[in-house]
């Protein structure tokens, strides 16, 4: 598995920020308390970078992806009780449409802290 041992860096991360502040918080609230908890793991992370989609090296949209880490692992958050699939396909475009290799989908609405980690076949 790519990038296996960044993952799990960013998992504890995402742990740590769900344990301490539980679920009920808005999806803001948790990526700013993220991007704390990656700095700690020294860690580089962005949230909301700007990205394009492009159709036959046309842009056709816009779009931000929450949190990039280490320019390597894209991270789509989440706040919702459940995840739902268009969720999984959101991340699945992303990744497609930048060509990052590997993405977590990361949900910190429910009462246990519920992530999928997607890797993008298209990646090199």
């Amino acid at each position: 598995m790519i990038y296996e041992d960044l993952t799990r860096k960013i998992l504890a991360a995402c742990f740590d920020v769900s344990n301490e502040l539980g679920s009920g918080f808005l999806e803001s609230v948790y990526e700013k308390s993220l991007l704390i908890a990656l700095a700690e793991a020294g860690l580089q992370a962005q949230a909301q970078v700007p990205l394009k989609v492009f159709y036959r090296n046309k842009n056709v949209g816009d779009f931000y992806a929450d949190v990039i880490v280490e320019g390597t692992v894209l991270l789509e958050l989440k706040a919702v009780k459940v995840l739902a699939p268009e969720h999984q396909a959101q991340i699945q475009n992303y990744l497609k449409a930048t060509g990052i290799g590997v993405g977590l989908l990361v949900n910190f609405g429910s009462s246990k802290l519920d992530y999928r980690r997607l890797d993008n076949r298209l990646s090199s």
